[in-house]
């Protein structure tokens, strides 16, 4: 091994995979630039702000000398670290410490709850924990869970019993130049990032050095992210692409938590003074700054490149977002998953000026075409195991079936819920050259149409299966999402499979609830007439309106918990027929 120097030493290039090197090569071309920006002052600062900031420079040496303090206490290749740290500057500086390291990273979202954090935590069994105070006291009080985590960082003042060292022990006590880049394989882990639990418990995926590389050469060059770019950061994970891409990151004024919570005005207040070019954020982000800019008028010039992702992106926001922005932007919806990501994208125009009306008369939702380097199929649609590829069926173009991935960052395992591998792992064993290339099953459900783009229906598994037919949540849904009253809809199966009957539970705008509650039977008579012109062979009787908002995932607010609306409208009809 060699000691890290600022001059390149231990580089990608140079032999060593380590993805987290990739922000040293980003920090020699410029060194002077803005790495993180963070909102410091109030926000009735409005666009004259005050901003704490790092340079790319002082971000690679910060991160560098971190990991050789992690080093000094022992955590390096085979150690699994979990990383319970606020999103924020600490946060990002931490992942390229711990990546730098060789540890293995254990990513979760904090909007899980403490119950569903713990248990994701457990069966990750790490090594230690880098922390919040806060968190560390919980790990303490839960120490029989963590057998094996001696190995432990407290982010912040040490109080009592908790771990040390302290983040700044180590910073005190190491520099960049007491690194040593351990030999790292492009196979080699880097990180288990967990899955929402969506659609069952989360799981951890292992990302090797390899999926990320892959993630960062796939989405710069399919979106034409170039060094100099300006981002507002609102989903986490992505930030975390920012600066080994050359782009600077600019923490908004939010709780990335929930993002269905953010005020727009703190948004584009900062991307106005900061002339932001770029953003990531959830449909549900986006909803709420686009009915913001629609209602006040403002619009957001200096943005040119918009991603939204996490839950398929209704045709109003993409229309809203795209008037606010500059003229010539775009505005693409990727699609993907942890498991998978990225799969495939469309561009705005292309859902405004065609996919949307299919989309709005029950053709499911247009994802696009896949990027290069991906390979797709849709095959028969089944809750069994598929071992090897030549044993799934693939299904005629335009006929529904499930898609199934390969490509170089697609995931080859889980480390935890294991027994998900053989549900949703697929090996294909006759390459030539003797290798086994795994496919992922996505889960989602669709077809493939004449121009070779996936038409999403929904997930595998809300499926409603009856006797004479199967309905998919994503045709019947927004059919229904067409009508002015409505926000949103959830398409649920009432009974067991296959004696299924249809429910829509529907979430009114909050402005007409009241409208919707006290004409209830008319707005039916109309939610019934749009079904019948849509998809005449569907027949749906019953219609539920939710009390309150739909639940939604703890990543995006966006993917709504139909687990959790299924006995509630079982219990709302059972009641109907006292």
């Amino acid at each position: 091994m060699t000691r890290y120097s600022i001059s390149g030493q231990g580089h990608p290039e140079s032999g060593n995979s380590n993805v987290g090197l990739r922000l040293s090569q980003h920090a020699e071309r410029a060194p002077e630039q803005l790495a993180i920006a963070t909102a410091a002052g109030s926000h009735r600062q409005g666009t004259n702000r005050s901003y704490s900031t790092i340079t790319m420079a002082d971000l690679d040496r910060r991160s560098t000398s971190i990991a050789a303090g992690l080093q000094g206490i022992g955590i390096g290749p085979g150690k699994r670290i979990a990383l319970l740290v606020r999103f924020g500057e600490d946060f990002i500086t931490l992942v390229f410490a711990l990546l730098k390291s060789g540890a293995t990273l254990i990513l979760i979202d904090p909007g899980m709850g403490r119950k569903h954090i713990l248990n994701c935590l457990s069966e990750a069994r790490p090594d230690g924990f880098v922390g919040i105070p806060l968190a560390q006291a919980i790990v303490k009080a839960k120490r029989s869970l963590f057998p094996y985590a001696r190995l432990n960082v407290t982010v912040g003042r040490r109080f009592g019993i908790l771990p040390s060292p302290t983040l700044n022990d180590l910073e005190r006590t190491y520099r960049a130049g007491d690194f040593l880049p351990p030999e790292t394989q492009m196979s080699d882990p880097a990180a288990i990032i967990f899955t929402t639990g969506s659609t069952g418990p989360p799981k951890g995926v292992l990302y090797t050095h390899r999926t990320f590389h892959s993630q960062i050469d796939m989405i710069s060059a399919h979106y034409g992210i170039a060094s100099g770019r300006k981002d507002l950061s609102g989903f986490p994970l992505f930030g975390l692409f920012n600066a080994v891409m050359g782009t600077s990151t600019i923490l908004p004024d939010m709780d990335p938590t929930r993002p269905a919570s953010v005020i727009p005005k703190r948004l584009l207040d900062a991307i106005e003074q900061w002339e932001i070019d770029q953003s990531f954020g959830s449909p549900a982000l986006w909803t709420r700054v686009g009915e913001y800019c629609k209602a006040s008028g403002r619009r957001m010039e200096s943005l040119r490149l918009v991603l939204s992702a996490g839950a398929p992106v209704p045709a109003r926001v993409l229309e809203q977002i795209r008037s606010a922005m500059h003229p010539d932007g775009m505005m693409y919806t990727p699609y993907g998953a942890t498991e998978a990501l990225p799969v495939a994208s469309i561009e705005s125009r292309e859902v405004l000026q065609e996919t949307r009306f299919k989309t709005e008369k029950g053709a499911g939702t247009c994802v696009g075409k896949p990027f290069s380097g991906i390979h797709w199929k849709v095959i028969a649609i089944t809750d069994e195991p598929i071992p090897t590829l030549n044993q799934a069926r693939e299904v005629a173009q335009g006929d529904i079936g499930e898609l199934m991935v390969s490509g170089p960052p697609i995931t080859q395992t889980y480390v935890t819920r294991i027994d998900q591998n053989a549900i949703h792992k697929v090996a294909q064993t006759d390459d030539p050259n003797g290798e086994t290339t795994i496919w992922h099953r996505m889960g989602d459900v669709g077809y493939l149409d004449t121009q070779g783009r996936f038409w999403y229906c929904g997930r595998k598994g809300h499926r409603v299966t009856m006797r004479n037919q199967t309905l998919f949540t994503e045709p019947v849904e927004a059919v229904i999402n067409t009508h002015p009253n409505v926000f949103r809809s959830a398409l649920v199966p009432i009974g067991t499979a296959p004696d299924q009957r249809p429910c829509i539970i529907i979430e009114p705008w909050a402005a007409k609830r009241k409208d919707v509650e006290r004409n209830l039977e008319s707005n039916r008579s109309e939610w019934l007439a749009l079904i019948r012109d849509a998809l005449p062979d569907v027949n749906i009787e019953n219609f539920l309106v939710y009390p309150k908002s739909l639940p939604t995932d703890i990543r995006h607010n966006a993917k709504i918990f139909r687990e959790k609306l299924k006995p509630w409208a079982e219990k709302q009809i059972l009641k109907r027929a006292k």
